[in-house]
């Protein structure tokens, strides 16, 4: 089957590079040392690999005589705490060992000795025999060629090329009656993406996650394999990029997230959410605030009047359930305040307020600006600390409310009103002590009026 990709001259298949996968396979593997009498005192979780309170030494002797041996000993200068000793390179390595229920003598924690020595030994074979290639593996990543570079280089799909049946270094291939995208890995699905002339060029940074990934895979970024047994890499909670942890340093802000992953509306990173749906802000800040401005905007109390709360929460499923297809409408939701209502716990819910917490602090200080000119220009500079996606979904907004002014005479809703109910919901402070965020609330309620007041002026 022919894929469509991107006509590139820098363009080239993915080259899977083998060489760490041969390097783990090579490691050495783990010889686990029984103790042949009976020690007091284990512990329930170790087993015959425990040898009790022995020495160094002692434990050095034990190993000597095969690469790869292990046993577990409980430190004599601090009774109680246990030490993994373990062959490798000639030389007994010792490390602190903990357990939580699982595991663990750093970050990757594990369900058995056997399984924390093999990946061990793979890491230490790896970082010893490569550490100069593992140093240079970001140098010309195969990223460049086949990642978003490409695809936002040249938006217009012209060519076909067929997908190689042969991929001896790559991943294990998967069954022929596999769909075409079934078959590719997120790399490569990234060139076969069309891009709408129409979308936003957001800039989104990567949401990566440690991942354990089942069977040999590859980082996408570099192209190396990804070695160990557990957590070998990184994904992307958001659009599947699987890459090397030091990878994940390098890798560009150009996260195109997958409705794959992408599974809810609600509760979701606002970025995140426009990028997935291509659109320039979210589908449920447009749909509630075009159905209030067809039925609502005299509705005395709009937006200060709340709905019925197991309707909201029915909007709230609805939106996260069918998306754009949510039916909002008089027929379904005949209470306008079911609608401000679920548009205030949008905003609310978000993980990150549509005014940032970054920003946040920028936004209070123009606030305590007595010179209304000054505080306008201070404004308009917090305003470009926002995401673009943030800043444009809160002119969209802004413009919104000041419409809502223009009827005050029938809703009663001033922009003094509305920055009063808009305030701690568009801009909820950081971690701060409870008097500071009382403070907070009159600037809040006032960045908000100001913002609605002089839309025309500061978006």
């Amino acid at each position: 089957m022919a894929l469509n990709v991107f006509d590139h001259d820098e363009y080239r298949p993915p080259v899977w590079k083998s060489y760490l996968y041969q390097l783990q396979q090579e490691a050495p593997h783990p010889r686990r040392l029984t103790c042949t009498c009976e020690v007091d005192n284990r512990p329930k979780y170790y087993g015959r690999e425990y040898h009790g309170m022995i020495s160094r030494e002692e434990a050095d002797q034990l190993l000597s005589q095969a690469e790869g041996s292990y046993l577990i000993r409980e430190s004599q200068r601090q009774p109680g705490t246990y030490t993994l000793a373990l062959r490798f390179g000639n030389q007994t390595r010792n490390f602190r060992l903990y357990h939580d229920g699982k595991h663990f003598v750093g970050e990757k924690r594990f369900e058995s000795i056997h399984d924390l020595v093999t990946d061990g030994l793979i890491t230490l074979y790896i970082e010893t025999k490569a550490a100069e290639y593992i140093a240079k593996m970001t140098i010309n990543p195969i990223y460049e060629h086949v990642g978003y570079t490409t695809l936002n280089q040249e938006p217009t799909l012209k060519k076909h090329l067929p997908l190689s049946p042969e991929a001896p270094d790559g991943p294990a291939p998967v069954k022929d009656n596999c769909n075409a995208e079934e078959r590719l890995t997120s790399l490569v699905r990234r060139a076969t993406l069309r891009e709408s002339d129409l979308a936003p060029k957001y800039e989104k940074v990567h949401n990566f996650k440690v991942h354990t990934f089942r069977g040999p895979h590859w980082c996408e970024y570099c192209a190396n394999f990804m070695w160990g047994l557990i957590a070998q890499g990184v994904k992307c909670a958001d659009c599947g990029l699987n890459v090397h942890k030091q990878c994940s340093k390098v890798v560009p802000n150009d996260c195109q997230p997958d409705l794959r992953h992408v599974k809810k509306v609600y509760s979701c990173d606002l970025t995140t959410l426009v990028k997935a749906h291509n659109t320039k802000r979210p589908m449920v800040v447009d749909m509630c605030i075009q159905e209030l401005e067809t039925r609502g905007l005299q509705s005395e109390g709009l937006y200060r009047i709340s709905g019925f709360s197991e309707l909201i929460e029915d909007v709230k499923l609805a939106f996260d359930r069918d998306g754009e297809k949510a039916d909002i409408s008089s027929n379904a939701y005949e209470d306008i305040n079911i609608i401000t209502g679920a548009l205030k716990l949008y905003f609310r819910e978000l993980p990150i307020p549509l005014i940032t917490y970054d920003a946040h602090p920028r936004f209070i200080e123009a606030a305590k600006i007595t010179d209304p000119e000054k505080r306008l220009e201070s404004l308009h500079e917090a305003l470009k600390l926002l995401p673009p996606a943030h800043c444009e979904t809160l002119r969209y907004l802004m413009a919104h409310l000041k419409r809502v002014t223009q009827h005050e005479k029938e809703n009663l809703m001033s922009s003094e009103n509305l920055g009063i109910v808009f305030g701690p919901t568009l801009m909820r402070a950081p971690e701060l002590d409870a008097m500071t965020a009382l403070n907070d609330i009159r600037y809040q309620r006032l960045v908000v009026e100001t913002l609605i007041t002089n839309e025309d002026v500061l978006f």
